[in-house]
């Protein structure tokens, strides 16, 4: 697919997981809204990641796409298995000493480990296939390693630029299945899986 063509057709997939935000959550926990507001910042970062490809600045957008995924993992991670006093101090007013606790936080790895544990209905295998096959060149990207120096210098391929726009979609139906869950939307409603059908175009093939 042309990726002009692909960026107008994830426009509307956008616009259409933006409607499941619409959805409130049924739960009042201050979980709740620390996962809302962290599944609200993965959104965000896809929606950005579009615009720095239509722009032309594709690095950008590699560094973006890991930061869209963990926001959405921290999101899952928030809801399922953080403490209360984990979720207050996500949710507290920044201040040095805030900021300061923050950075002792789970690593990304064991929080993966605490949702699988926690909440086996979570499609943990497609959250760590992303980290699997992705996590070491996005790093290089966030980090300005080898990926970025290169990509910056030669050019970025327009086929990587399809695939990363295809993955960060991915990344965004999962956060939208996530609104869904805490909205309390029965799955048989079948809302994700028809625009995933009618958007099929616009998401990677399924690793074997």
């Amino acid at each position: 697919m042309d990726l002009d063509v692909l960026l107008s057709r994830s426009s509307l997939y956008d616009l259409k997981i933006a409607e499941l935000f619409e959805f409130e959550p049924r739960g009042k926990a201050r979980r709740f809204e620390a996962a809302r507001r962290l599944v609200n910042l993965s959104f965000e970062h896809s929606r950005s990641i579009k615009h720095l490809v239509s722009a032309g600045l594709c690095s950008s957008a590699a560094a973006l796409m890991r930061v869209q995924y963990e926001a959405l993992v921290r999101a899952l991670w928030s809801l399922y298995v953080a403490t209360d006093d984990q979720v207050e101090s996500a949710l507290a007013e920044l201040t040095p000493d805030s900021a300061m606790a923050a950075n002792k936080a789970i690593s990304l790895n064991a929080m993966l480990d605490d949702i699988e544990k926690h909440a086996p209905h979570v499609p943990i295998g497609s959250l760590r296939q992303f980290k699997e096959y992705s996590w070491q060149p996005l790093n290089s990207f966030v980090h300005g390693g080898i990926h970025a120096v290169s990509r910056h210098g030669t050019g970025f391929p327009v086929e990587l630029a399809i695939m990363m726009i295809k993955l960060s979609n991915a990344v965004l139906g999962l956060a939208g299945s996530f609104v869904l869950v805490m909205a309390a939307v029965p799955p048989e409603k079948g809302l994700m899986t028809a625009l995933q059908s009618q958007f099929t175009d616009c998401l990677p093939p399924p690793l074997e």
